[in-house]
């Protein structure tokens, strides 16, 4: 669990510095949106999915990445430090982000 959170950390860290739109000031702030969106990930998005379940059927899953980015926006509400410039940056940081942790990551072991 610790190795994931350093990873997803320096997955955060890494795509701000790729992406002009999303700010993070320290490597500390990128630990603290790694906590936060992990907690985010399992009290308010499956609430987000429950809600959006018939949006979620009409667009075959796509809505499913508004529900990511609406989660990042409740993260930046709560950290200082973290900005995100609009909802398409919002949408590459999670794509991105999730991309390198599944490369850095690697296959789990089940």
């Amino acid at each position: 669990m610790l190795r994931n959170l350093l990873i997803n950390t320096l997955s955060i860290f890494a795509v701000s510095y790729i992406l002009t739109g999303i700010e993070i000031d320290t490597i500390t702030t990128a630990l603290v949106v790694a906590i936060i969106m992990a907690v985010l990930n399992v009290t308010l998005k499956p609430l987000l999915v429950l809600i959006t379940i018939p949006l979620t059927i009409i667009t075959f899953g796509l809505f499913l990445m508004v529900v990511n980015v609406l989660v990042l926006y409740a993260a930046e509400a709560l950290i200082g430090g973290f900005h995100i410039a609009g909802f398409w940056w919002a949408l590459a940081f999670s794509l991105l982000v999730s991309v390198i942790n599944s490369i850095l990551m690697g296959p789990e072991k089940t």
